[in-house]
């Protein structure tokens, strides 16, 4: 247990069952009245942002979270396999868990789940991967970095929108967070 006046960005709070990492969080004493927190809370699982205001010094409940980095290994059905660096356990993570990771994600890469009482419940990636365009049509001639986009396909399967002068085989940096081509690696 804490009280508002603990909270920092980035902790895990349980909240009426529900896990919420605090995205921001600001005390305010106004000139009348009792001070409180005005807080942004993301849901871990469902990624939901709400505002939520708490009176200052009220206990929450901080959720312990276990980040620990893990090696992917290889995906069985609908699950992924992942290697824990510190102790070589191998636990299966649920497709759902690992989203839309799933589309960067390259075996022996290195991510961060973090774990909740032996549960997972997400996977952090790294802001950006390098990945081989495994097929693209090719520019026609005349076309520069000015030009427009056309859809690649990544060696993990992913579609993404890459630069006419792109050709299948090069290694593109890619923002996990929104799929965007970054650049040439």
């Amino acid at each position: 247990m804490a009280t508002t006046n603990d909270l920092k960005n980035g902790m895990t709070l349980n909240l009426e069952g529900q896990l919420w990492n605090v995205v921001e969080f600001q005390h305010v004493k106004p000139g009348k009245g009792p001070a409180f927190v005005r807080t942004k809370l993301k849901n871990v699982l469902s990624g939901k942002v709400v505002d939520k205001t708490f009176n200052a010094g009220v206990k929450v409940d901080v959720a312990s979270v276990d980040k620990r980095e893990m090696q992917y290994l290889y995906r069985e059905g609908d699950d992924f396999v992942f290697m824990d660096l510190t102790d070589y356990e191998q636990p299966r993570i649920p497709s759902a868990v690992v989203g839309d990771a799933a589309n960067y994600l390259l075996e022996e890469q290195t991510v961060t789940i973090a774990f909740n009482e032996g549960t997972p419940l997400y996977v952090d990636m790294p802001a950006a991967v390098e990945l081989v365009i495994a097929q693209t049509d090719p520019g026609l001639q005349g076309d520069r970095s000015t030009g427009g986009t056309k859809p690649a396909t990544l060696e993990t399967g992913a579609q993404i929108q890459v630069p006419l002068f792109i050709t299948t085989g090069e290694k593109v940096k890619v923002d996990t967070r929104t799929g965007q081509y970054l650049g040439r690696a």
